[in-house]
């Protein structure tokens, strides 16, 4: 298979189609070969716009899905990132290649091996619901995955101005927010409806009635 080719045509059929913009993310994306991070019998598909299996209930989320938080997110060279969730490190190699410094948090162990053999980026092994906060704070948090809700550690590992992105359920829809950390709080928005591939220990809290 030409993946190459197949680069190219992600770019030019999934990324710019879906407000993939941002010059930065998409000369990344077309540089960093997607193939690398799946299992050599999924390499086939690693292109396509879909999720991609990487071990017990984990997985790679759509390559659209993921330029365009990034997109949104407004990444530049010199800041500090924290990928929450980073899998085999297909994210967290783009933003190395974006010029962040970037850390990557993983929990599974089936996959912090491939994680670490990510070249330019720092691996911290832990719950991912609780984020890196020896790490940081960060200019930019991606939740690299689908989830339930977005715990106050992560967000208060950000710096002021500081903007996360993610994968986010919202009235059973799985839709992709962006937020900043402002002196005042933490405002978020949705920006679309997209697939994302769901991470553990983001079950959203019980709520209790009387």
């Amino acid at each position: 298979m030409d993946f190459a080719a197949a680069r190219r045509a992600m770019v030019d059929s999934q990324l710019r189609p879906q407000a993939v913009t941002d010059p930065l993310v998409v000369g990344a994306m077309a540089s960093v070969a997607r193939e690398r991070f799946v299992g050599e019998e999924a390499a086939a598909a690693a292109y396509i716009d879909r999720i991609v299996p990487l071990s017990e209930g984990r997985a790679l989320s759509p390559p659209a899905s993921v330029g365009r938080l990034l997109t949104e997110l407004a990444c530049r060279p010199g800041e500090r990132a924290l990928v929450v969730g980073a899998g085999t490190g297909y994210s967290a190699a783009v933003l190395a290649e974006m010029g962040l410094a970037v850390t990557a948090l993983e929990s599974d162990p089936a996959l912090l091996a491939a994680l670490r053999a990510v070249p330019g980026i720092t691996v911290v092994e832990g719950p991912l619901e609780a984020g890196a906060p020896a790490a940081g704070p960060f200019d930019v948090i991606l939740v690299d995955g689908l989830v339930e809700h977005l715990p106050d550690a992560l967000i208060d590992q950000l710096a002021v101005g500081g903007r996360l992105g993610a994968g986010l359920v919202e009235g059973g829809v799985a839709r992709l927010v962006t937020g900043t950390r402002s002196v005042h709080g933490f405002g978020s928005r949705s920006i679309a409806d997209a697939s994302m591939a769901p991470l553990p220990g983001f079950a959203r809290p019980p709520v209790f009635t009387f």
